[in-house]
């Protein structure tokens, strides 16, 4: 294969659009500096037609491999149904230092996953999210893994 046909995004179908639209929970998977993979839960936010953003504070593992090695493995699990999921792979394409993007991005995923909490949501952001530095990431769906069907 061409690095190009790499590169492409694969078209992804109004159902897995939809899905990945909801708050669903997402587990990303990176490569730590001697090869082992590492996971952790994060907020994301769907970006059609290509791409996911999330977002840490600094100095988390994670964040620091995404730096090093662009490549990722996200896992979004419908929050009703465990056994059905989407499997991405991808590769970041920005990292956002920029302190009003990064919270404003926090911010934006703190309000989506607590929408029934909305005051909860807003005590989190000011007193936690605030506070700390922060880092978005875009990444660019390079490959999907449909379980989605029962």
């Amino acid at each position: 294969m061409t690095s190009e046909l790499l590169e492409r995004s694969p078209v992804l179908s109004a159902e897995m659009e939809a899905f990945l639209h909801a708050p669903h929970p997402a587990t990303i998977a990176t490569l730590d500096p001697d090869g082992s993979p590492r996971q952790a839960v994060a907020w994301y936010r769907f970006d059609p037609p290509d791409t996911v953003v999330v977002n840490s504070a600094v100095g988390r593992r994670w964040p620091a491999n995404l730096r090093r090695d662009p490549r990722v493995a996200v896992a979004v699990v419908d929050a009703h149904d465990p056994y059905r999921w989407l499997g991405l792979t991808g590769r970041v394409v920005e990292i956002i230092d920029d302190q009003a993007v990064a919270q404003a991005d926090i911010a934006e995923l703190a309000r989506r996953y607590m929408a029934d909490d909305p005051d909860g949501a807003e005590t989190l952001i000011r007193d936690r999210f605030r506070r700390q530095q922060r880092v978005s990431f875009r990444i660019r769906i390079l490959g999907v893994h449909d379980h989605l069907a029962g």
